[in-house]
């Protein structure tokens, strides 16, 4: 159609599915949506903790993106290699493509090799093949020093860690070697989900407490020595494991850093409300980007919000084709579930972006929280891809 726009959404995550989806029904004929991602599956990484304990198969926890071709969406199964937002453009390995807008939801880079020792002495919990082999060896653990370590901030899906610290927990507990197994976190964080307020985070900390599970704030980890089965600390603090879980360094995408839109680390700076770019018509949307809440930290990197935000782009990218006022805007409102182990899971939910600071409250955890996280499971795969 000659009057037809590109729209060429980089990620297949949480922020790219809902761009596209969102798109392609609001802009209809008006919008040519591609997407593109090197991964030719969509994965719900909040099920990698049914997937630890046995209760997932790694093949129930995606879907091939090439499946949006049935809702008109054009899927490209390439690596990025460049990002040229000074010509619209965007280079994969074996096409150029121009674009009129560019929507980047790349999510966040996992480099563990940033400590020395980390990656062959642990299971990194957010890498599918490593929660799968953590699923085997934990068949065979008989109890000792289990570590889950957050070796620095920020990091994507901040309730994660100790959703699997409670997992686990329940799960030595069933298998009668809770009393031989001793429990600890070991964080940058001053207190669990800080984003979320202290009260929040106290809550989260007196449950830890409540299992005798072993809650160690401001712990920057330097280094791992896999043979002593030793973690090192700054201010030459040590810790010993038998067995290491660990969220490991996040920072940009390369593409990302080498485009001239992010920052030294990768992060791309937008209006957190408008999610536009440097660019009037880039937007970046999700772990991404570099947003911070009123305190000056940064914005949780969680699903949730990729999702919202990009509901908010897609919107007004709409509108705009439409020739209408581009209102949307994100205000900050998220909400997510904190599994507790034993049938129960939290709901937190609330403002983010409040002044002076985040506003949000937890549920009590109940079985119907838990429900309401295995089903919101089903209905993300079925509803976006």
């Amino acid at each position: 159609m000659a009057n037809q726009k590109t729209i060429v959404i980089l990620g297949g995550g949480t922020g790219g599915l809902v761009a596209a989806n969102k798109l392609k029904k609001k802009a209809g004929e008006k919008a040519q949506v591609i997407l593109i991602d090197k991964n030719p599956h969509h994965i719900y990484a909040p099920s990698f903790l049914w997937l630890m304990l046995g209760k997932r198969q790694a093949e129930k926890i995606q879907r091939p993106l090439s499946l949006l071709r049935r809702k008109g969406i054009e899927f490209i199964n390439e690596e990025i290699i460049k990002i040229d937002p000074e010509n619209k453009l965007v280079k994969t390995q074996n096409q150029s493509l121009q674009y009129d807008y560019l929507i980047v939801s790349l999510g966040a880079e996992l480099a563990p090799e940033k400590i020395p020792g980390l990656a062959k002495s642990g299971y990194n919990l957010y890498a599918l093949k490593e929660v799968e082999r953590l699923r085997t060896d934990l068949e065979n653990f008989a109890g000792g020093k289990v570590a889950i370590v957050v070796s620095s901030l920020p990091f994507k899906c901040p309730a994660a860690p100790y959703e699997a610290i409670f997992l686990l927990n329940e799960r030595f507990q069933k298998r009668g070697i809770g009393g031989k197994t001793e429990i600890n976190i070991y964080t940058p964080e001053t207190l669990p989900l800080p984003a979320a307020g202290p009260d929040i985070g106290k809550a989260v900390a007196e449950m830890l407490a409540e299992r005798k599970i072993g809650f160690n704030p401001e712990a920057k980890l330097v280094s791992v020595n896999s043979e002593k089965r030793e973690l090192q600390f700054e201010n030459n603090k040590v810790a010993n494991f038998d067995l290491l879980i660990f969220i490991p360094p996040h920072q940009g995408p390369k593409v990302v850093r080498d485009s001239g839109l992010g920052n030294e680390a990768g992060w791309i700076s937008v209006d957190k409300n408008t999610l536009k770019t440097k660019y009037d018509t880039v937007f970046a949307v999700g772990d991404v980007i570099a947003a911070t809440v009123a305190s000056g930290n940064p914005r949780p990197k969680a699903g949730v919000f990729a999702h919202y935000e990009a509901e908010v782009v897609a919107g007004n990218i709409a509108r705009e084709l439409q020739g209408l006022h581009t209102d949307k805007k994100y205000d900050g409102h998220a909400s997510c579930f904190l599994e507790t182990g034993f049938g129960k899971a939290g709901f937190a939910s609330g403002n983010f972006y409040a002044e002076p600071a985040p506003v949000v409250t937890m549920k009590r955890p109940s079985r119907v929280w838990h429900w309401g996280k295995i089903l919101f499971e089903k209905y993300w795969l079925w509803k976006w891809v």
